[in-house]
């Protein structure tokens, strides 16, 4: 199967080939969990909304037309499921208990701080500044292929992105001095 392209594997399983579907998902699912955790933190919501993407996809293989890479298609997934869980988090959580599990006090290695700080103010990004910060920083997608995933023109991509990056400075300068 792993000589096999995207696009036979995507049609085997529509055929019901659960071998290709599965194929599929080990060829991907890398990806997926690094764009769901770089949204979420590594968290068992971010575990269930990583499968979440492969069900969904299996649930919609008849209607991929192939009009995007199939990496491309399971991202955008991956991001929207995030935004919604981003969404159900913010209806479940005050501000002020977020804060409290953002950042972890008393860390003694510097790394291990620095790391908390930029999940920390990455977590504190509006949801929309958040996947293009994702997509372009953390996971190197062009700006071109930022705007396709996300579905928004270049112009907002490179808005967000600015926008994403001077508040994240701005939260870092807050921590470091």
């Amino acid at each position: 199967m792993a000589e096999q392209s995207d696009e036979e594997l995507v049609e085997n399983s529509s055929k019901g080939d659960l071998a290709a579907f599965k194929a599929l998902v080990i060829r991907h699912e890398g990806k997926v969990a690094g764009v769901v955790r770089s949204m979420l933190g590594a968290t068992p919501e971010a575990e269930d909304v990583g499968q979440e993407v492969f069900i969904r996809f299996y649930e919609s293989l008849k209607k991929f037309r192939g009009e995007s890479g199939l990496g491309t298609y399971l991202i955008r997934i991956a991001i929207n499921l995030s935004l919604n869980e981003i969404k159900r988090r913010k209806r479940r959580f005050s501000i002020f208990a977020k804060e409290e599990d953002g950042m972890q006090k008393g860390a003694s290695d510097d790394r291990r701080d620095m790391n908390e700080m930029i999940t920390y103010e990455f977590g504190q990004l509006e949801p929309e500044f958040r996947a293009v910060a994702t997509l372009r920083l953390v996971e190197g997608y062009s700006t071109e292929e930022t705007a396709t995933i996300l579905g928004i023109p270049l112009g907002t991509v490179l808005s967000r992105l600015a926008r994403a990056q001077k508040k994240l400075r701005k939260g870092l300068e807050k921590h470091l001095n």
